[in-house]
């Protein structure tokens, strides 16, 4: 049964960045699916303009950070796979954490139950300068 949840990206203070609907086929997924499904979802709604900001979860590769998101230096098609692949190293090198209804799952492989009331919020974590 295919459900929709609302995805929030968010700073680690708790500011909501940006809040969109995501479909799932399932209820039930791993962190790694969501991780997957928003990544393509992300890079097809990208790809069918090939051009502004790129507004994602990782840096594609040839591209500057922006204020707003990453600009990338040509326009062209971005690869999800590719995305989805760095988006997965990012997670487990805790380059961003996910909360699921208040609660931080720490593993790609962990379950989730998710319904049209879930909240997911992805909190990038920045490097301190000189740490």
């Amino acid at each position: 049964m295919s459900t929709t949840i609302t995805v929030r990206d968010e700073t680690v203070t708790g500011q909501t960045i940006s809040e969109y609907p995501l479909d799932l086929l399932n209820e039930r997924v791993t962190v790694r699916e969501l991780i997957q499904s928003r990544v393509y979802q992300e890079v097809q709604d990208y790809n069918r303009v090939q051009g502004g900001t790129f507004r994602g979860l990782v840096q594609p590769t040839d591209a500057e950070q922006t204020l707003n998101g990453y600009r990338v230096a040509r326009p062209r098609e971005i690869d999800w796979k590719a995305q989805f692949d760095k988006a997965c190293e990012a997670f487990e090198r805790n380059g961003f954490f996910v909360l699921v209804d208040d609660r931080q799952p720490d593993a790609l492989d962990e379950e989730l139950v998710l319904t049209e009331k879930s909240t997911v919020a992805f909190v990038k974590l920045v490097p301190l300068v000189g740490g």
